[in-house]
């Protein structure tokens, strides 16, 4: 008989309530939720999803847009034993069937305003028994309906059972599953806030999707927080709603996507009062140094602390220490976690030197689901391959370059497209920037960048390549720069490289 394990995260949930007690938490939409609404809500869902008969290990895609829900359906599917399978709400219902139907899900939560997609993309899926929403749909068992239930006992599930499968962009491919237990996102969980904690700062803003890692990161971080934490949500980000929340409450810390901040840069951040703003956590992707240092040149009291994670490490490998921050650097590994840089022969490079980073620790996924092959890629002898290449100085901060598979090499040279991308947001008429190779005879491999213009700005192409020849350098500059309404981005901010080889290839076939 399986028992309950010490990291199993309703027992998490449970023993955070237990000691914060029921106050003012949550803030959404003009209504403060106490946390023991909150709480008491998911264990009666628990039990109702139980009694409907999600069972143990059971997967639920859960497609919702940011609101209280989302928290309270993730707790009560975890008290309920079952495999939290987190898709956000952008996805094409082509991309949503992907999900439901490679995760063999038992059932799928969602609110009203898509439960005409999420009914299509189940269609023809054997294993949906139960398609559950909020408000009163057709065909959908109410969420409301299930809350009544009678609270339950958590269900056992151990440290290593499964606690939620969450797919990976898909930006190179069709996307893969990736297996959290209860202990993986547990630790990162734990690690997360040890390095971010900061007594007395505990107001702050929520705006990532709750469906990505980094979301769902954040919100287990901020179950170990020893303090009652109290936090603004907003279904989306929403960039004059972000500075008027942050006004309005004096909220100290938020979490941001690096796209947010570029977003942020064209409102009237000095006719704000956002001195209480202190920290700002930056994920997901990449943040351009001149990004970091015009936003806190416009907001001073912030201090931008970037970090690097990956959802196959539960979306946490290093972050910048409190007090200890260095500019450019994802920072320092957490505690429980070794990174290595490695050539191309798996040899361990020195500092300085640029491989593949590779990550051990806790956090790192059981393996990708129904995807053997794929795991044993990624897994070798102990260590997550990331794709991703960097350095460490010699201080053991960790630098990010670029990914693997987006390495340009022109005439026998390596081209960073992120290299290039950081150099092109210089011009003071670019507003956000891509960059991918195109296969050339000469060249092997040709530069070429999707920039979009910041609002009345005006550029051509030809002037463009012009600067990056001065600016950027002989091999490295784009010999072809297309000015486009809007650099395609993925669901959580990060440029769309293989939207633009699309459009790329579009070109060409024209």
């Amino acid at each position: 008989m399986t028992s309950l394990g010490e990291r199993n995260l309703a027992a998490l949930a449970e023993r955070s309530f237990a000691a914060k007690g029921d106050y003012e938490a949550l803030l959404f939409e003009g209504r403060w939720h106490r946390s023991g609404e909150l709480f008491e809500r998911g264990r009666r869902l628990a039990a109702g999803l139980s009694q409907l008969g999600i069972a143990p290990g059971d997967r639920v895609v859960v497609t919702m847009a940011n609101s209280p829900e989302v928290g309270i359906v993730y707790h009560a599917l975890w008290r309920a034993g079952a495999v939290v399978t987190p898709a956000s709400f952008l996805l094409s219902g082509t991309e949503l069937h992907h999900v439901i139907a490679d995760a063999e899900a038992a059932a799928v939560i969602t609110s009203a305003e898509f439960a005409d997609k999420a009914r299509e993309a189940s269609a023809g899926v054997a294993s949906v028994r139960h398609l559950i929403a909020t408000g009163q749909v057709e065909d959908f068992t109410g969420l409301e309906e299930l809350e009544r239930a009678e609270p339950q006992a958590i269900v056992p599930r151990g440290d290593d059972d499964l606690a939620a499968v969450m797919y990976t962009g898909g930006t190179t491919g069709q996307a893969k599953g990736v297996m959290l237990s209860h202990a993986n996102l547990d630790y990162a969980g734990c690690a997360a806030q040890a390095a971010a904690y900061v007594p007395g700062v505990n107001r702050g803003l929520a705006t990532l999707p709750l469906s990505h890692s980094y979301g769902l990161l954040v919100t287990i971080a901020g179950l170990h927080n020893p303090e009652q934490g109290v936090g603004v949500l907003l279904r989306w980000f929403d960039p004059q709603l972000f500075l008027d929340m942050i006004e309005q409450h004096q909220l100290q810390q938020t979490a941001v996507v690096p796209t947010m901040l570029q977003i942020l840069l064209s409102q009237p951040l000095e006719d704000r009062h956002l001195s209480s703003l202190r920290y700002l956590s930056s994920g997901g992707a990449p943040l351009a140094p001149q990004v970091a240092d015009e936003f806190t040149r416009r907001v001073p009291s912030v201090s931008i602390r970037q970090g690097y994670g990956l959802t196959e490490t539960a979306a946490l490998i290093a972050t910048n220490p409190v007090g200890r921050e260095k500019p450019g650097s994802v920072g320092l590994p957490v505690p429980g976690t070794e990174v290595r840089i490695l050539d191309d022969e798996m040899r361990p490079l020195p500092p300085g030197e640029v491989g593949e980073i590779c990550a051990a620790s806790p956090g790192v996924m059981q393996g990708y689901w129904h995807s053997p092959e794929a795991t044993q890629e990624a897994l070798r002898d102990g260590w997550l391959h990331t794709g991703d290449l960097g350095y460490v100085d010699d201080q053991g901060y960790v630098f990010i370059v670029d990914r693997k598979k987006d390495l340009i090499i022109r005439g026998g040279f390596n081209v960073y497209p992120r290299d290039v991308e950081d150099a092109l947001l210089e011009h003071p008429a670019i507003e956000r920037a891509g960059v991918i190779g195109r296969p050339d005879e000469v060249s092997g491999e040709e530069v070429v960048a999707f920039v979009s213009l910041r609002p009345a700005a005006q550029a051509t192409s030809q002037e463009l390549v012009q600067w990056g020849r001065e600016r950027i350098g002989g091999y490295k500059y784009p010999r072809q720069i297309h000015v486009v309404d809007e650099v395609p981005l993925t669901g959580v901010g990060k440029v769309d490289r293989k939207a633009l080889r699309k459009a790329l290839g579009e070109l060409v076939h024209r």
